[in-house]
């Protein structure tokens, strides 16, 4: 806890996680239609 350890597992599931909400976004965007945006 003193600062700058390495890469802790935090960053890759921010990571997945913020690739699963892009993916939900783009998947209702295509699954309402193209006219819905």
């Amino acid at each position: 806890m003193s600062g700058a350890y390495p890469v802790s597992p935090w960053s890759s599931f921010a990571l997945i996680v913020v690739l699963f909400i892009l993916l939900i976004i783009v998947g209702c965007g295509c699954f309402l239609g193209h006219g819905a945006y």
